[in-house]
């Protein structure tokens, strides 16, 4: 078959690779200008230099519309286009231009967790799998009919860092399954519609959605830490007037009462920070925060950063 691919960053470059040794041939690559945005310099392995090594066209472009574009693929002449990541809607005109559509590569496991970031708010929603969907595209974002799942299990410890590298290593053999199912005819029957009673949608992260509410549950806040790990942007509070990355930290094995953010009392190697909605009952635990980072970039343990007891950790300067 003749394969387009739009897609960008180490999601898009592992499904370029894909491709690439797929024994089909890759006659057009379409991937965004490098970005600023935080999480875009993250896992930004680059696909335009993947394409131009192996002599494949490739077009920078931001959005769909762009002047050009529709003109080039169609010119290109793809049976199927297969995407990942790219980071705009593709209008029917792109999408159902190959006679066998397009394929979507999306790493959540759907149709919970379309849209954005699915691997870090699926971990801070205490999800027990997280994985890569291979799906028909449509006009609504990610909800196309599923011809391939791979899930893997989200461990007690993982972080967002080690779900990002079991699921990516998903992609090669999801996109070279699917597209020897779709060019042997095989792939009939075999495509699934989408329960949309179960779908779920999120949006981009930014920095708010890395500031701690120390009313949320301690359990809570562990797995925030936990998928803001390095090299994403850290989950961030306040002390005394200044920002604290909090890079590792537990749920306290006691129960304690008070006000959240309240800096209360050492524990193992950490110190408990009072959480949660109900802790002026004393029955919840709260967090044990074991490292933090400074704005200067300097870490420490916290039982050598919290000197003294008392204070409160809080959510703005």
């Amino acid at each position: 078959m003749r394969v387009a691919m739009f897609g960008y960053q180490t999601w898009g470059h592992r499904t370029l690779q894909a491709l690439l040794g797929s024994g089909h041939d890759v006659v057009l690559v379409v991937t965004h200008p490098k970005s600023d945005h935080a999480y875009e310099r993250i896992w930004n392995d680059s696909v335009a230099d993947l394409a131009e090594k192996h002599d494949v066209p490739v077009l920078l472009r931001n959005r769909p519309d762009d002047e050009g574009l529709l003109d080039t693929v169609r010119e290109a002449r793809p049976d199927l286009i297969v995407a990942n990541n790219w980071r705009t809607w593709l209008p029917p005109e792109l999408f159902d231009l190959p006679r066998h559509g397009t394929l979507n590569v999306h790493d959540s496991l759907l149709p919970a967790y379309a849209g954005f970031s699915p691997i870090i708010w699926a971990l801070i929603n205490g999800e027990e799998r997280v994985g890569v969907t291979a799906h028909r595209m449509n006009a609504e974002l990610d909800a196309g009919e599923i011809l391939i799942q791979r899930s893997v299990v989200v461990g007690p410890s993982d972080t967002a860092t080690d779900l990002f590298h079991r699921t990516v290593d998903l992609i090669a053999p999801i996109v070279r399954e699917a597209l020897d199912l779709i060019a042997s005819g095989e792939d009939k029957g075999r495509w699934q519609p989408q329960d949309r009673t179960r779908a779920t949608f999120f949006h981009k992260r930014s920095a708010e959605d890395s500031r701690i509410d120390w009313n949320w549950p301690a359990e809570r806040l562990e797995r925030l830490v936990r998928a803001q790990c390095d090299p994403y942007p850290n989950a961030y509070t306040y002390h005394r007037g200044e920002r604290l990355r909090i890079l590792s930290a537990a749920v306290s094995e006691g129960h304690y009462g008070g006000t959240p953010g309240r800096i209360f009392i050492r524990e193992g190697d950490g110190v408990v920070i009072v959480a949660g909605p109900e802790a002026h009952t004393g029955r919840s635990r709260g967090l044990v925060v074991r490292r933090v980072r400074t704005d200067d970039g300097t870490e420490h343990a916290a039982t050598d950063y919290f000197r003294t007891m008392g204070g409160y950790l809080r959510a703005r300067p």
